[in-house]
């Protein structure tokens, strides 16, 4: 768990002094592609929405600014999603 805390939570600013998780948020790590090792913040999710996963606003994946990362559900985890390629 210490080492959960120490990440970066999607989203964070580079600024931010505390850019990592939050006590009693729920979080899944992002694994593969160009959010490789970030925290997703889930809190609120449905399960319905969990087993989707999500598409991810990045500017470093294939398509640059405006493109998407898609991340969905690990099978036989309950905390990491994997990366499954990049959208426009």
């Amino acid at each position: 768990m210490d080492e959960l805390m120490r990440r970066r939570v999607y989203g964070a600013e580079h600024d931010d002094p505390d850019p990592g998780p939050r006590p009693g948020h729920a979080y899944r790590e992002l694994s593969g592609g160009p959010l490789d090792g970030l925290l997703l913040d889930v809190t609120g999710w449905s399960d319905t929405r969990l087993a989707e996963g999500a598409l991810l606003l990045t500017e470093i994946g294939a398509y640059g600014p405006g493109g998407h990362s898609d991340y969905g559900p690990r099978p036989g985890s309950d905390t990491m999603w994997d990366w499954r390629g990049d959208t426009p």
